[in-house]
């Protein structure tokens, strides 16, 4: 019976803690809302500009003017495809590939014609993504007063999935048929003309700007080799089969030279370090959270 009247005897002490404590943590939750979560929103509008930067690298006092680079591709493992590719943002404005035809000392040689360039999708998606994250941004300026911790999380969770997309963009590259990438706008870039044997693909894997070679022969109309169509893929393999115009083509040789691209390293760095932001504001946000589990902060 004691016990009972002392803990009863105990509740206003321990109600009027409790609401200190709340008390407290409103504070420190208004004092999040009105200036940690600008502090980081600067600190994204920083990082992503740098990374945003590096899509536009203009060249020494021609702002107006992309700087042109120049990277040689290569292979630890074979030197049938060498080659020279000139890049300036988003496009291949000059590709020279050099081709050692299979069981032959012939040299093939291509490049792109003089009023041609080749525009990289992945690198043009991941920069309009980035851009995209920098206007939700930028929509919050230092004088706005976020309310709740969900209209924070919003926010964070918006700019993440352009983040991601911008990092899946770099990172997946798309798939294509082989009928697909046979009559694709790149094979009538090439001066000499490319082969009807002869295809080639440009994606970009991470850091990497990769090509692909891939040396076909025609499939006798009355072969009676069984195969199986191939589907879509980013590389296909030796022995892959596709129709075009009539004619069955199987793919004989495959080759595929790299180059690393420094900035394109920086801006996945740029990228891992902006998610990381804003999933840790996510994280202070749940922390208050938990405390009023009635509604979201």
């Amino acid at each position: 019976m004691l016990n009972s009247q002392r803990s009863l005897s105990e509740l206003p002490r321990m109600s009027a803690a409790s609401q200190v404590e709340r008390a407290v943590l409103e504070e420190e939750f208004n004092w999040l809302l009105k200036e940690e979560v600008h502090a980081v929103l600067k600190q994204l509008q920083d990082v992503l500009k740098e990374a945003s930067r590096r899509f536009s690298i203009p060249s020494p006092g021609l702002e107006s003017q992309l700087k042109q680079e120049n990277f040689i591709l290569g292979s630890s493992t074979m030197d049938q495809v060498k080659g020279v590719l000139t890049l300036q943002g988003e496009a291949l404005t000059q590709a020279d590939i050099n081709l050692k035809v299979a069981k032959s000392s012939q040299t093939l040689h291509f490049q792109f014609r003089e009023d041609k360039q080749w525009k990289l999708q992945q690198i043009q998606d991941a920069r309009n993504h980035v851009n995209q994250a920098l206007q939700l941004l930028s929509s919050h300026d230092e004088n706005y007063h976020f309310k709740t911790g969900a209209e924070v999380n919003k926010l964070m969770d918006a700019v993440m999935l352009q983040l991601t997309r911008a990092r899946n963009r770099l990172t997946t590259p798309a798939s294509m048929t082989l009928p697909e990438l046979a009559t694709s706008a790149l094979m009538k870039m090439f001066s000499p003309p490319m082969p009807g044997d002869v295809m080639v693909n440009f994606f970009i894997n991470l850091s990497k700007l990769c090509l692909t070679v891939y040396q076909l022969h025609v499939l006798p109309p009355n072969t009676t080799k069984n195969f199986k169509l191939a589907g879509s893929s980013v590389m296909h393999n030796p022995g892959a089969v596709f129709e075009l115009n009539n004619n069955r083509f199987e793919v004989s040789h495959v080759h595929k030279v790299e180059c690393v691209v420094p900035w394109l390293n920086d801006t996945l760095v740029f990228f891992t370090i902006s998610l990381q932001l804003c999933q840790q504001l996510k994280d202070k946000i749940s922390i208050f959270s938990s405390f009023w589990n009635y509604r979201p902060f």
